[in-house]
C-alpha cells in the first residue's frame, strides 16, 4: 500500500536535470484536480524551502471562503532518486508520503511545472505568478491529457478573490 502511495502513474516520467535551488520558493496553483483535502480553497499557494535537516520543507496555504480563513498545512518533501530528478515523496502525515513527480518544467526560467502524484487523480498545475498564459494553459491540458489525466474535471483556483495574508 506505501509504495502504491510514492508510485508513479503509468504515462508519467519525472523530468531530469532538475535544479532543486531553483525550484525553491512559492508556486501558485493555476489549476488541479480536486481532493478532499483542498476542496473549496482559492489563493493556493506552495511554498518549498530547503530545511536545514537537508529535506525540502512545504508550506501549502489556501483560503477557505466558506470559513472566511485561511487553511495552511505543513510538510516535508525527500528525494526518491537523485536530486537531478523530479521525483520527490511528501509527507504531510507522519510517516506517510505520496508521490510529488515534476513531470513537465519551464527549465529555462523556472516559471511553471506539471505536477502529478501516486495515480492519474492527483494533478496540479503551479506557476511563479498568479495567472499564465493561455499557451501554457493549452501545453499543460494537451500533456496531461496524453498521460491518461481526466482534464475536463480540472479545476482552475481563483487567484483574485481574496489578497495573500
Amino acid at each position: 500500500m506505501l509504495t502504491a502511495c510514492t508510485g508513479t502513474p503509468e504515462g508519467v516520467e519525472p523530468v531530469t536535470g532538475f535544479e532543486l535551488d531553483r525550484y525553491l520558493g512559492k508556486w501558485y496553483e493555476i489549476a488541479r484536480l480536486d481532493h478532499s483535502f483542498e476542496e473549496g480553497l482559492t489563493a493556493v499557494t506552495a511554498d518549498y524551502s530547503l530545511h536545514e535537516e537537508g529535506h525540502v520543507q512545504v508550506i501549502n496555504r489556501g483560503f477557505n471562503s466558506a470559513e472566511n480563513q485561511w487553511e495552511e498545512a505543513e510538510g516535508k518533501a525527500k528525494f526518491v532518486q537523485s536530486r537531478d530528478i523530479g521525483q520527490l515523496k511528501v509527507s504531510f502525515f507522519g510517516p506517510f508520503y505520496g508521490s510529488y513527480i515534476v513531470f513537465g518544467l519551464d527549465k529555462q526560467d523556472y516559471q511553471y511545472t506539471f505536477v502529478s502524484g501516486p495515480n492519474h487523480g492527483y494533478l496540479w498545475l503551479l506557476a511563479r505568478t498568479p495567472q499564465v498564459s493561455d499557451e501554457v494553459i493549452a501545453d499543460f491540458i494537451n500533456e496531461a491529457s496524453q498521460r491518461g489525466f481526466e482534464t475536463d474535471k480540472l479545476i482552475f483556483v481563483d487567484q483574485d478573490s481574496v489578497s495573500a495574508e
